[in-house]
C-alpha cells in the first residue's frame, strides 16, 4: 500500500463527496466505478488504496450526500 499525505477529515469528505457525484455522472457507463477512481485520483493526487479507505469510511459514516434527503420531484 503506497502512503500518501495525510488528509484531513474534511478533505476526505470533499474527496468522498466528488467521488459519489463522479460515479452518479458516469453511471451506465461501461466500468463507471473504475472510471471514477481514475478521475477522482487524478484530481486530487491520490492512490488507489487512499480512495478505497475514504470510500469505506464516508460510507460507514453516512458523509453528504449520503446523508442528505432526496428532493422530491
Amino acid at each position: 500500500m503506497s502512503v500518501g499525505r495525510r488528509l484531513s477529515t474534511e478533505e476526505k469528505k470533499e474527496i468522498f463527496s466528488q467521488l459519489v457525484a463522479t460515479q452518479d455522472a458516469t453511471q451506465g457507463a461501461v466500468d463507471y466505478v473504475r472510471k471514477s477512481y481514475e478521475i477522482v485520483t487524478k484530481q486530487f493526487s491520490i492512490s488507489d488504496e487512499q480512495l478505497r479507505a475514504i470510500e469505506v469510511e464516508g460510507s460507514d459514516n453516512d458523509w453528504p450526500p449520503l446523508s442528505e434527503p432526496i428532493p422530491a420531484h
